[in-house]
């Protein structure tokens, strides 16, 4: 009786134990199936792309896409959604390191201008020369001084690309600090992401108000009329990069291939420069600091 009864227990874990799997399955399938749905909604747009790249080349324009943000917020992905099927000899992406003890020596902007677009060319720096905006006077890498001449010189370099018919677009990707917490965890544990995290992203959340307080003041010094600003609300990644693909569509004046498709930035993913210095502001205003 014993051993009949433990045989039946057995039966009634192996059968539990059968309907866990066969959950977890189905839900890893869906998981799985909702994300190549996303991506394959992806694909108008990025026929676009290809379109507009082959505007550039009719035309001789040439094009750079700024892609800034806080650690974790999504630059990188973007950017191969970006490129992912544009014309490889049309295209450039540029990530620059740490500067040579010989780029010290120079003009700030003069490695910078050795990777700008030729006629026909994009240009997609992941993190650019507003590294100097961000990233270095919070950690010390630059003296007070290289701070305040970037600041007071980058809008006229970048009036300077402009005017010389140099397609500008300046994304800023904006995550909230529980979402890059989230993001930094799971890099610490899959061993696909690890490559990822550096010791500058370890001191992000740490340094979170730091890097608040310096985005504020570059959005408020350098969106212009010129080069604006456009922030990219991207706690959801797929809208993140939805949104970044129609903002850089709509910069350029090439003709649709699909006219019927939605070229229009959603309001609560896409915000200009200007409209977020005032949100900011009222935040600072109503909480006595930064939150964004």
């Amino acid at each position: 009786m014993t051993e009949t009864a433990l045989s039946l227990e057995d039966l009634i874990k192996q059968n539990e134990q059968l309907i866990k799997e066969n959950t977890a399955l189905k839900k890893g399938n869906s998981k799985a199936v909702k994300k190549f749905k996303l991506e394959q909604s992806l694909k108008p747009y990025q026929a676009e792309l290809i379109q507009m790249q082959k505007y550039l080349e009719d035309t001789g324009k040439r094009m750079i896409i700024l892609f800034e943000g806080r650690d974790a917020s999504g630059k990188g992905g973007t950017i191969r959604r970006v490129t992912r099927y544009m014309n490889e000899k049309h295209y450039r992406i540029v990530a620059l390191g740490k500067p040579t003890e010989e780029q010290k020596t120079q003009w700030f902007f003069q490695k910078y201008i050795r990777q700008l677009p030729c006629g026909g060319e994009v240009v997609l720096f992941d993190r650019s020369w507003y590294n100097r905006a961000m990233v270095e006077p919070v950690f010390g890498f630059c003296s007070e001084t290289e701070y305040k001449n970037f600041m007071k010189g980058v809008i006229g370099f970048e009036k300077d690309l402009v005017r010389q018919g140099t397609i500008l677009v300046k994304l800023y990707f904006s995550v909230t600090k529980e979402e890059q917490d989230r993001r930094f965890n799971r890099r610490k544990t899959d061993p696909l992401r690890q490559w990822k995290l550096s010791e500058v992203d370890v001191q992000a959340q740490e340094r979170w108000d730091d890097f608040t307080n310096v985005k504020y003041e570059m959005l408020r010094k350098t969106h212009t009329s010129s080069a604006p600003w456009t922030i990219i609300r991207s706690n959801d990644k797929y809208q993140a990069r939805l949104n970044a693909m129609k903002t850089i569509l709509n910069s350029a004046p090439y003709e649709r291939l699909d006219t019927n498709l939605d070229f229009v930035p959603n309001s609560k993913v896409v915000y200009s420069g200007a409209h977020e210095i005032e949100i900011m502001e009222a935040q600072r205003l109503r909480q006595g600091r930064f939150v964004s």
